[in-house]
């Protein structure tokens, strides 16, 4: 880490929020859309807005179709390069959510060049190129900003085969529910920020935000998963229900299944939890039934770079726990989508 007057640089510090905690409320989001008008309708658009999916894909009339996106928060991190890293991670997620590969990016920044120095963004950006070397996509270019707030991420492009796109919104009802990353990331970035945890401590956050969800590519090639998203600023609440709106069904949660990272059920009995978590279960709460104190925080807690919602076909469940496996995840079934009910979510 670089010094300011002998002072280690802490860049939770200088922003309000962090991560995909820093996304707007989803009350508020969907009243700024309400208010915004009509969009013109390319009658090449495969998937716009309309089930609140992952990103935007485009017919190319070859078979083919263009994915476009793009994702930037503030830092999650203290370290500038690992934000880097996690930023450009969670960026090129809404690609691999759809089916598809990335394979070009340009860059997000807004730094306030007068409070941090330069070598500061140099290392945020290494960071992000990284993991876009990682993934084999080329980050060619972006904009800056001079802004009050660091925040940094990535417009990304990909390409996904028509017949191997996935959506938010095409559950069946029966469909096996499956997470391919634990939650907790916005309570420990949360507890980091407060310096209740240190970053060594929040090394499985890292570890996991870091990592690509690329198994969402090899998830296109299979017609037995219906549906596909990712977890992140809206919690696994909020995107599990706009799969179940986009579907007209509902859902059922075996709580005891879903995956939390070490230290979540301590800082639960904290309360130690992001602004967030409480502004979505706010957005949320006349949609779900069964929560209680615990799952309310870890079920609505923004997600950084979080895992894969996939959706299932119940006859199919062995071979795809053998691909998971291949592709080194260990899964189990979180749930399964039932016929539409009074609530959307069920928890158990």
């Amino acid at each position: 880490m670089k010094q300011i007057e002998n002072m280690e640089i802490k860049l939770t510090k200088f922003s309000h929020g962090g991560g995909c905690g820093c996304k707007v409320a989803p009350g508020v989001l969907d009243e700024i859309l309400k208010g915004s008008g009509e969009s013109f309708m390319s009658k090449n658009l495969l998937v716009g807005n309309e089930t609140k999916d992952d990103a935007a894909v485009y017919d190319l009339g070859n078979g083919n179709a263009l994915i476009s996106t793009t994702d930037f928060f503030m830092p999650i991190v203290n370290d500038a390069f690992t934000y880097g890293k996690i930023a450009a991670a969670n960026a090129l997620s809404d690609v691999y959510a759809m089916g598809g590969k990335p394979f070009l990016a340009i860059a997000i920044l807004g730094f306030p060049t007068e409070k941090l120095p330069t070598e500061i963004a140099q290392q945020i950006i290494a960071g992000g190129k990284s993991i876009c070397k990682e993934a084999g996509v080329s980050l060619s270019g972006g904009h800056t900003i001079n802004s009050p707030e660091p925040f940094f991420g990535l417009a990304v492009t990909g390409i996904v085969p028509i017949k191997n796109l996935k959506q938010n919104s095409t559950a069946q009802e029966g469909d096996l529910l499956f997470l391919t990353k634990p939650l907790g990331t916005g309570m420990l970035a949360t507890a980091l920020k407060r310096e209740l945890l240190s970053e060594s401590e929040i090394q499985q956050a890292i570890d996991s935000m870091c990592l690509l969800n690329k198994f969402g590519e090899e998830l296109g090639k299979c017609e037995f998963v219906h549906a596909l998203t990712d977890v992140t600023g809206f919690g696994l609440l909020g995107h599990l229900i706009e799969m179940c709106e986009g579907a007209n069904l509902s859902a059922e949660i075996d709580y005891a299944k879903i995956p939390l990272m070490q230290g979540v059920k301590d800082l639960c009995t904290k309360f130690v939890y992001p602004d967030n978590t409480m502004r979505n279960w706010k957005a949320y709460e006349n949609k779900v039934q069964g929560i209680g104190s615990e799952s309310l925080l870890t079920l609505c807690d923004p997600q950084t770079s979080g895992g894969l919602l996939i959706t299932v076909d119940e006859k199919n469940k062995r071979e795809f726990l053998a691909i998971a496996s291949q592709n080194n995840f260990q899964l189990e079934a979180i749930g399964r989508f039932i016929s539409p009910k009074e609530k959307l979510i069920y928890i158990l």
